[in-house]
């Protein structure tokens, strides 16, 4: 898998605006209504990461999911990223 270079990161990142690059990782948060409902999300998440067989960190706060994202094989980011952060933003 190959490393997306930088004008390539910054044209995928202008099509998933609640993202944003955090080094070598993209990075979304979200804030649900309750913490029920960030683990039915985080649940969700899991599903499409298995689908897509590939696995986003997932970091839970009460109320609020963080995801982050990079493609450890090509040390950055690649299409796959970009491809689950679009996934993920129509859950």
């Amino acid at each position: 898998m190959r490393a997306l270079t930088d004008s390539e990161i910054a044209k995928e990142l202008a099509a998933v605006p609640a993202w944003h690059l955090h080094g070598k990782e993209i990075v979304r948060e979200w804030t649900l209504p309750r913490f029920l409902d960030a683990i039915a999300f985080v649940s969700k998440v899991a599903v499409l990461a298995e689908k897509e067989d590939h696995h986003p960190d997932i970091l839970i706060r009460y109320n609020k999911v963080q995801l982050r994202l990079s493609t450890h094989d090509a040390d950055g980011l690649s299409e796959r990223d970009f491809r689950f952060a679009k996934l993920s933003d129509s859950l």
